[in-house]
């Protein structure tokens, strides 16, 4: 359902353009690259070894709780800590996404695919001949404008397609946007290469982060650690290996952290050293070549972190040369390498901890003298001096390390002071700010041999195969994102293209900031092979970026998904040459040595140039850091500037009914379910109605099955009016129906509007909901004449126009059917006014009028009846009787303001800036006190009141402070129904001046008229 969500986006897109009279282009193939359909044949592969071709050999647990997971298949580093880890996330993700099974035959068994068929998918490519007619079917239910004769399939089951690809990979490779290296990234080692975000079934988004390994070499073992590891050092340095972002404070180590219910690893890194970390760390490491063999690292030893308490250690750079290892809570074996620095001059964390252990050493079982070392300055910020972390804790008022919450923003406090504002205290490079002096400090430990680069993912990254990623050091191919001129390029489109909101361009313009380096090639999957290097396949993140250029060319070139039938020109796969796509998709020279007939290939490079650029693309907001940005690098690279996207926008993640979709909880549908359930177009009005911002949607039910009655309740109305009746009449217009066409012409302006700027709750609101509430209104107000019979066809006409975008279906029967109209209401066109048509907001103003009138009297007699029960309650008459027999109301209507009023809108006018657009708050209290009017306590909450009028409605409209109507007149054109709706005997309008004269209220209530504000006085005749 997300799917169809956000492909609603671009259907009523679609739908509007076409009503303007446009070539509205809307087309739809299937990305089938990458791991993902690999990933599951091999499952089922290895499930038919297990079960059987049919998986008959399969028993169902006796219960949930014997079920066991899917084992993951082991590798060489495989470990009982990797292997938790693994299960961890296996259980959540099966929890969150997979309702609990097993297997992946079970999943295909769930999506209704007979257990006889799923042997069939041990082939990645039957994969892409079973579903994509699935999702044609569902779309076509859905009634989206697709069309499909330009739908193609990615990788190589497309030869067309295939060609495309390899082309934008060589010219990409040309402009030296390709390069090859060593760089770090993110790999499972499982499936023997990088693992991209499309690649993983958790952790989509997360990157390396890049430490400093500092290697602390034993000094002295503990007694308990000494006797666990025995021998097996043979006479190597040992050293516990910690991971740090903060090198720089290396000067004030004063101990060393460790988890004591953690288990460390002595691994043997080479012929000289052993490294004390976790088998996560070391597994990383394993694969940056700081521990050999590349892919195995070797455990020659497991301590628990307990026992390594109170061992000694060497503090590389630190102004105490040795130090001891402490026992830390906070350790955590999934970040880092389980070992933690301490510099409590500079870390809360650390501090909190060190006085936690002072004051209660016998509890935490250690000598008072390993904790004895005071905090070191390092270095000095203007807000918190040398001692940041002793600040920060008594600032914060932190008691203890169990205080995480405080802790965590004393962490954030003091590394923002301490790296921007901050200057070193003490070594080389004092005085030097900690900014430049890091790397400095960094490059000189590692040249000593006492540090060394490191990274990890910043995050549990699995990949489909249900490997836990490291990260690698590795060459490759990759797209140099990042670098300075692409970058600027990238920016420049981004800047000139439409995002339609400001926290989506703010997304795009963080990820250009922190994206770089993006591995482009892998081994395993479905994809295209690399031109030049045909051993690696092209990514699923970097075949997809211009894809949209080739729609405007596919039926051209094939006359099925596959590319296994050439198209109309009768062009084969081999002679879409990279010259022939330069001239059809790059404004390339002629390419002469191609034998593709010259008018063929002016055909494509027009077709390509009447569609491209794309005006609009849509995805959900998490494509902004991968796809979407990535879209923008490679347009910017591979096509001249009028050929850029004009737009992109993008989504939140749908709910359903309020909260997450999740199969585990069974809130979860399908766009086919719900079809099946509320029918295609009361599904897409509830998706229209579910919201257009980047923040998350809701797709409620509630709206949904009442858009069912709705939408009938729409085409039984149209029927009625149009077979006519004696509620109708015809001839001159009167004052209620020019009106409410006035109103239903600006509705369709507004609708407009917001179908332009892709607000679809917002056309829906003001296409359906307000157009009815204003036909509404036009029927109850002309109960006695009837309404006009040309009028309303006008105004169904119109609304089935507007709503044709979001409910098709419903739209068509009405226009074919009940309206008559010639053709299909997909042909027809936007109900805009004729052209001699001159706007009248003195009517509009004049309907809201009437409807904010209406209601004040509704609610003026309420109060009244509240009075008099309240009145009888006590004992004593009402001055009005609502039960009485006999009820009449007098309309009292001022001609000008009081008197006060204009004094302060001309003092408001007098301290308004036009090119700011605020008031001049002293300005005005200086005036109003001038006027002797400060003590008026009716002044200072009506110029409030003003002053957001003034954001609302602009300042012109604000200050102007008159009717476009004769109040008088309208009123008395609605005293009939202000009788029939009101159950009144009598209605009289009057001025302010004849209601003093005739004493027809008291004057109290007379002084409330205001124009555009009548004073009601309710009365027993």
């Amino acid at each position: 359902m997300g799917h169809g969500f956000t492909i609603s986006k671009i259907e009523f897109s679609a739908g509007f353009q076409r009503l303007l009279g446009r070539r509205a282009l809307f087309p739809c193939g299937f990305h089938v690259t990458g791991m993902p359909i690999k990933a599951s044949s091999d499952k089922i592969i290895r499930e038919i070894a297990r079960f059987g071709e049919d998986f008959e050999g399969y028993q169902p647990p006796a219960s949930n709780d014997d079920q066991d997971l899917e084992p993951v298949p082991e590798t060489s580093t495989a470990t009982s800590a990797s292997a938790t880890a693994v299960a961890k996330a296996k259980k959540g993700k099966v929890a969150a996404k997979s309702t609990g099974l097993e297997y992946q035959f079970q999943i295909m068994e769930a999506a209704d695919i007979p257990r006889s068929e799923i042997k069939k998918f041990v082939d990645p490519y039957y994969w892409l001949k079973y579903f994509p007619p699935i999702a044609i079917a569902d779309l076509t239910a859905f009634g989206a404008r697709i069309d499909w004769r330009r739908t193609f399939l990615t990788t190589d089951a497309n030869p067309y397609y295939d060609a495309f690809v390899r082309w934008q990979m060589n010219r990409l490779h040309d402009l030296d946007k390709i390069k090859f290296g060593m760089r770090y990234t993110i790999y499972s080692p499982l499936d023997g290469q990088p693992c991209m975000d499309h690649d993983r079934s958790e952790g989509e988004g997360g990157g390396p982060t890049e430490y400093t390994g500092i290697k602390m070499e034993v000094v002295q073992w503990s007694k308990a650690a000494l006797e666990a590891i025995g021998n097996v050092v043979e006479g190597k340095k040992v050293l516990l290996v910690a991971a740090t972002l903060r090198p720089e404070t290396m000067y004030g180590q004063t101990n060393c952290f460790v988890g004591t219910t953690l288990d460390y690893g002595l691994f043997s890194a080479n012929d000289e050293e052993i490294y004390v970390c976790s088998y996560r760390a070391a597994r990383n490491m394993a694969f940056q070549d700081i521990i050999r063999p590349r892919d195995n690292p070797v455990k020659l030893a497991e301590l628990k972190g307990s026992l390594i308490i109170g061992t000694k250690i060497k503090a590389p750079f630190s102004v105490n040369p040795e130090v001891y290892v402490l026992p830390m809570e906070g350790v955590l074996a999934s970040k880092g390498t389980g070992v933690v620095t301490s510099v409590p001059s500079d870390s809360p964390d650390d501090y909190a901890t060190l006085m936690d252990l002072r004051k209660k050493a016998e509890f935490y079982k250690i000598d008072p003298e390993w904790a004895a070392l005071d905090p070191v300055p390092v270095l000095s910020t203007p807000t918190y001096g040398e001692m940041t972390a002793p600040v920060l804790i008594k600032q914060l008022k932190i008691q203890s390390q169990k205080d995480t919450v405080r802790l965590a923003e004393a962490k954030e406090l003091a590394y923002k002071e301490g790296f921007y504002k901050g200057t070193m205290s003490i070594g080389e490079f004092k005085g030097m700010p900690v900014e430049e002096a890091k790397p400095r400090v960094r490059q000189k430990m590692i040249e000593a041999g006492l540090a060394f680069a490191y990274a990890e993912p910043d995050r549990f990254v699995k990949s489909r195969s249900g490997d836990e990623c490291v990260v690698a050091l590795m060459d490759q191919w990759y797209l140099d994102y990042g670098e300075e001129k692409w970058k600027a390029q990238a920016e420049k489109l981004l800047e000139r293209m439409n995002t339609y909101s400001s926290e989506t361009k703010h997304a795009f313009e963080a990820v250009l900031n922190w994206l770089n380096k993006w591995a482009c090639a892998r081994t395993y999957g479905l994809g295209s092979k690399l031109p030049w290097d045909p051993q690696f396949l092209v990514e699923s993140l970097s075949d997809s970026t211009i894809y949209m250029s080739y729609y405007t060319v596919s039926n051209l070139l094939h006359s099925d998904m596959t590319g296994s039938k050439p198209g109309p020109l009768g062009i084969t796969p081999d002679q879409m040459t990279d010259e022939v796509w330069d001239y059809v998709l790059a404004s390339g020279p002629f390419p002469s040595n191609s034998d593709i007939p010259k008018e063929n290939l002016q055909k494509l490079r027009h077709s390509f140039d009447y569609f491209y650029p794309m005006d609009i693309r849509s995805s959900g907001k998490d494509l902004i850091p991968n796809h979407l940005t990535f879209a923008v690098y490679n347009h910017a690279a591979l096509f001249p500037e009028r050929h850029w996207p004009l737009s992109m926008r993008a989504n939140g993640h749908l709910m359903l009914n309020g909260k997450k979709m999740a199969k585990s909880t069974g809130n979860f549908l399908t766009l086919r379910q719900a079809i099946n359930k509320w029918g295609a177009d009361a599904t897409r009005l509830a998706l229209a109605d579910a919201g257009d911002g980047i923040e998350d949607a809701n797709f409620d039910d509630t709206i949904a099955n009442a858009s069912i009655l709705r939408l009938h309740t729409l085409i039984g109305w149209c029927q009625e009016s149009a077979d006519g009746g004696s509620g109708y009449r015809t001839g001159d217009f009167t004052y209620h129906d020019r009106v409410f066409q006035e109103e239903f012409i600006n509705l369709a302006a507004e609708t407009k509007r917001h179908y332009e700027s892709t607000n679809y709750k917002d056309a829906l609101k003001s296409a359906l909901y307000e157009t009815l509430m204003a036909r509404d209104w036009y029927r109850e107000v002309t109960f006695e004449e009837g309404m006009h019979s040309d009028l309303v066809r006008q105004f169904n006409r119109t609304l089935v126009l507007l709503m044709a975008p979001i409910t098709p279906h419903v739209s068509e029967h009405i226009w074919t059917t009940i309206l008559k109209e010639e053709g299909s209401i997909q042909t027809a066109f936007w109900p805009d006014p004729p052209a001699s048509y001159q706007p009248c907001p003195d009517l509009i103003a004049a309907g809201q009028y009437m409807r904010g009138t209406l209601k004040t009297m509704r609610d003026a007699e309420i109060l009244l009846m509240k009075k008099k029960a309240k009145k009888g309650a006590q004992g004593g008459p009402a001055a009005y009787d609502p039960a009485a027999e006999k009820k009449a109301v007098s309309v009292i209507v001022a001609n000008r303001f009081p008197v006060w009023q204009d004094d302060s809108i001309e003092i408001m006018q007098r301290a308004y800036d036009e090119k700011t657009g605020t008031i001049d708050d002293a300005k005005v209290k200086d005036e109003l006190a001038a006027k002797g009017l400060l003590k008026d306590k009716r002044i200072m909450p009506f110029i409030q009141l003003q002053k957001k009028r003034i954001a609302q409605l602009g300042a012109e409209s604000t200050f102007r402070r008159q009717l476009l109507f004769s109040e008088v007149e309208v009123l008395k054109l609605l005293i009939p129904y202000i009788k029939k709706n009101l159950k009144l005997t009598d209605v009289s309008v009057m001025t302010v001046e004849e209601a003093r004269s005739s004493s027809a209220a008291p004057d109290t209530l007379i002084e409330q008229a205001e124009p555009g504000s009548p004073a009601i006085n309710f009365y027993n005749p």
